[in-house]
């Protein structure tokens, strides 16, 4: 695992990949499987992994916590940055924080909590939460109600946040006057796009953010990278062909679950069996395994074609 201290730059650099975690049916990890995946998404290029929603780190033990931390550390590259999240409530944070401040981690992110919060109690509790892990926090906003700009600016330049993933879902991503302010006062290198591959040309494009968060990339590392190489040269023709091979896929985890469906699309591709996912979780429900399937296993031809191999 990367440990060196984070820089702005770094944001840009990559594509965040956002894997499953993977588990034996009796829910405790399955080094190997995780393993496996993670060799497979450093193979493109990808030199962030962040374990939060789609590793269903909201239900994660914090009894466990130190065992998952240990995992990834040993199981990435030294030229890989891990991200582990916390939260999403104060009580579970602060438990993990004292965990994190042992460890050699530079940044975790805040999972969203919706309701029970105010502006100035996000404040002053990720405060408190960076001063007992002793490293800057990483916000994952998905709601206006959650922190306003001025709230969220202002820990930005005291370093509270060294980044924020933004994930405010809106009908049409090109307008978005919340996101518009906060780029009047955070540097738009610090915000990385936390939906996917559906908003991230017009993120990266049209509002310069750093780049994007990826599920699906964990199937196509090579492609999202090449899509986040085309993006930023201007290549719009190519974008748009890399763009399109990962809308299957996407628009089913839209549909079905963003969760669920990568969880199952990793194990269906036959890059790793991710196993059980853990409750308060349940797999994609059977009758849409076929269609999981099929979107994954493209996908995954895809990515071979693109990075010359013909076989994963």
């Amino acid at each position: 695992m990367n440990e060196s201290q984070i820089v702005e730059r770094e944001f840009a650099s990559t594509v965040m990949a956002v894997p499953p975690l993977a588990r034996r049916a009796d829910l405790s990890l399955d080094v190997d499987a995780n393993q496996k995946l993670i060799r497979h998404i450093e193979a493109g290029g990808v030199r962030t992994l962040l374990y939060g929603g789609n590793a269903n780190f909201y239900h994660v033990a914090v009894s466990e916590y130190r065992e998952v931390l240990d995992m990834l550390a040993a199981s990435a590259a030294p030229t890989t940055r891990v991200i582990p999240a916390i939260g999403p409530d104060f009580g579970k944070m602060l438990d993990q924080a004292r965990i994190l401040s042992q460890t050699s981690y530079r940044t975790a992110m805040v999972l969203p909590l919706a309701g029970f919060t105010t502006p100035a109690g996000v404040d002053a509790g990720l405060t408190r939460i960076v001063d007992t892990a002793g490293i800057p926090l990483t916000l994952y906003i998905k709601s206006e109600d959650y922190v306003d700009v001025d709230t969220l600016a202002r820990l930005v330049d005291r370093g509270t946040l060294i980044a924020v993933k933004y994930a405010i879902v809106r009908e049409n991503p090109a307008d978005d006057p919340y996101l518009r302010r906060l780029l009047e006062s955070v540097s738009a290198s610090r915000v990385i796009s936390g939906m996917g591959e559906r908003p991230a040309l017009v993120h990266v494009r049209d509002f310069g953010l750093a780049s994007w968060t990826t599920g699906s990339g964990c199937i196509a590392s090579h492609a999202v990278m090449a899509l986040l190489a085309a993006v930023k040269a201007g290549r719009d023709a190519e974008s748009q062909r890399l763009y399109d091979a990962f809308m299957p896929l996407e628009t089913l985890r839209d549909e079905i679950s963003l969760i669920r469906v990568l969880h199952d699309a990793v194990t269906f591709s036959g890059i790793a069996d991710m196993g059980s996912i853990l409750p308060l979780l349940s797999g994609a429900p059977v009758e849409q395994h076929a269609a999981i399937a099929q979107a994954a296993r493209e996908l995954l031809a895809f990515e071979c074609e693109l990075a010359g191999n013909a076989r994963v």
